[in-house]
């Protein structure tokens, strides 16, 4: 076990050094999910004057899909609406109704292309057109799972408005249609929230976790023709809005996938469920991680539990009390663990930042509380998960607000910076670039 457990340490660092050893993003939080970059983005810049404004784009629609890179080629989705410029989306809590948008007129979803060194769009492809299956909630947009790139195809994935494969030219290579995925809360299914589980991509394959109120599963495709090779059932399953992950340990490929009835890990080849943990909070949305030999797994509403798994565990891991010893579970705390965002892993440092804006880092390999601290400014709330590079920790509000900390075992608030837009997506990193996209702009900042 011990030796294993080493080996699992060791091809996490190799993971995370190929992180940070490549500018390139290619999907959701870059590399294996990480939300690490190479280089050294600015820390500080002004969108007034334009100090360390690299470039700025105009993103027309609506979408919260983050932007990806690879080369010269920046790529993200939106939806476009036929009645209005400038779609309406709320920040906070809404009141806490879990209304859905009341909106009008049709949508064109479409995936773009930027070049990276100047901002200019290279192409803009339309990938269908009409009115959508499922209505948005009041934050989000019909274009919420961020693209996946492998440098020859680009994966776009819109939900009840299907899967997408372009080549990096733009040309439509193949589409699936996974039928209507009604994603909402599993005790109000009258509300539609809309789809946000962005696509993978490993060894090519595509990867997509379909966890919505009328059917639950996960889809294994090949990425040169779209045809599905598996489909993993995880019937019973409530919606859930996180992005699967590939961990490959001593003997394991596994896909993990959060959720509240099925957090579990799934044998890539075959679809056998591994392991499985059941009772966190009832709207999973943060990704699985793999750092330092360990699976770490968070969600919240309601409950708001951090788990760090060992790759390596079998069968129900599903503590029965706050006592119980679990041989699979390395350790595990009932609070301070994410609703929306994705937690962080530097190092031996576990960062979680709710969406309230409280930062818990722990250890990573212990779950020991390092520090507690509140990020940016008390009345924001956070649905964009942080990404790190150069030492640095960048966490953005929703109001626009990006706070800057530096690494380590004490708070230390080096920089904060007003974008004065609305900020849904998560940001991406490419070498000495940070890439962050307002509801209407894609910035790209850097040391001019």
């Amino acid at each position: 076990m011990q030796t294993q457990s080493i080996i699992a340490m060791l091809i996490g660092s190799m993971i995370a050094a190929c992180a940070f050893g490549d500018d390139s993003w290619p999907q959701f939080r870059g590399h294996g999910g990480l939300g690490i970059g190479s280089g050294n983005p600015p820390v500080e810049w002004d969108v007034q004057t334009g100090q360390n404004v690299f470039w700025k784009t105009p993103i027309p629609g609506l979408g919260h899909s983050a932007p990806i890179v690879w080369g010269d080629h920046v790529f993200v989705t939106t939806a476009v609406n036929t009645d209005t410029n400038n779609p309406s989306v709320e920040t906070g809590w809404s009141g806490g109704a879990g209304e859905s948008a009341k909106d009008t007129g049709q949508w064109t979803w479409q995936v773009m292309c930027l070049q990276l060194g100047t901002g200019k769009i290279r192409w803009i492809k339309d990938a269908c057109a009409g009115e959508p299956a499922i209505k948005r909630h009041l934050k989000a947009s019909h274009a919420n799972c961020t693209p996946a790139t492998d440098g020859e195809f680009v994966i776009a994935f819109f939900g009840s408005e299907g899967l997408y494969c372009f080549n990096i030219d733009g040309e439509l290579i193949w589409k699936h249609d996974f039928g209507t995925l009604r994603s909402g809360p599993y005790d109000a299914p009258e509300l539609e929230w809309g789809f946000a589980s962005s696509p993978i991509i490993h060894n090519g394959l595509v990867i997509v976790q379909c966890d919505c109120l009328n059917t639950n599963f996960v889809a294994i495709l090949d990425i040169k023709t779209g045809k599905e090779i598996r489909r993993i059932d995880r019937d019973g399953e409530v919606a859930t809005w996180s992005t699967p992950l590939v961990v490959t340990s001593e003997d394991r490929q596994q896909i993990v996938c959060n959720g509240y009835r099925q957090m579990a890990g799934y044998d890539l080849k075959t679809g056998e469920r591994l392991w499985q943990l059941k009772g966190g909070g009832d709207v999973p949305v943060p990704t699985p991680l793999f750092a330092n030999g360990l699976i770490y797994l968070t969600n919240g509403h309601g409950r708001s539990p951090i788990y760090a798994i060992n790759p390596d565990a079998t069968g129900d891991l599903t503590p029965h009390d706050e006592e119980s010893e679990i041989s699979g579970l390395a350790w595990r705390q009932s609070r301070d663990g994410s609703y929306m965002p994705t937690p962080l892993v530097l190092g031996r440092r576990l960062y979680t930042c709710n969406d309230n804006g409280r930062l818990s880092v722990r250890d990573a390999m212990t779950g020991d509380l390092i520090y507690r601290e509140r990020v940016g400014t008390t009345s924001h709330t956070y649905s964009a998960s942080a990404v790190a590079a150069g030492g640095h920790i960048y966490f953005v509000s929703e109001h626009g607000e990006v706070t800057v900390i530096e690494e380590g075992n004490v708070f230390k608030k080096v920089a904060s910076n007003d974008l004065e837009e609305i900020v849904m997506a998560t940001p991406a990193i490419s070498g000495d670039r940070l890439l962050i996209r307002t509801v209407r702009n894609l910035y790209c900042l850097a040391r001019k």
